[in-house]
């Protein structure tokens, strides 16, 4: 797992870190049950403090998208959990919010909308 970190974005550290590991896990990229990086070996890799990275990996840990096991290290938590499916539901109600948006700027009727959305769920 490749995280980059920028020092100019303005967003914090550990808020980088955690929408890094959200996206490549809703991705795919990470997989139910892979282990993150150990706290010192990422603080390591990234220049930052453990501290940074500790508040990143239990934020995450409080959404359900993984799982601190004391003495183990940090897992992936499967997407068919309840806090996982909630993640991904609002993440679904943000893009169609903005999708919406987008339709009603073009003056598109909703019944396209829908025929459009149930083209883009199918293909997938």
């Amino acid at each position: 797992m490749k995280l980059i970190i920028s020092s100019v974005s303005g967003e914090p550290i550990y808020e980088q870190i955690k929408t890094q590991i959200r996206t490549a896990v809703l991705d795919g990229d990470l997989k139910a049950g892979e282990a993150l990086p150990s706290l010192r070996k990422l603080a390591k890799e990234l220049r930052i403090s453990v501290l940074t990275v500790t508040r990143a990996y239990n934020e995450l840990a409080d959404e359900g998208v993984v799982q601190n096991i004391q003495g183990k290290g940090t897992f992936v938590m499967d997407k068919g959990n309840e806090l996982m499916k909630q993640q991904l539901e609002a993440q679904v109600r943000t893009n169609l919010a903005e999708a919406s948006r987008a339709a009603k700027a073009a003056d598109m009727p909703l019944e396209r909308l829908g025929e459009m959305l149930v083209e883009e769920y199918r293909a997938n």
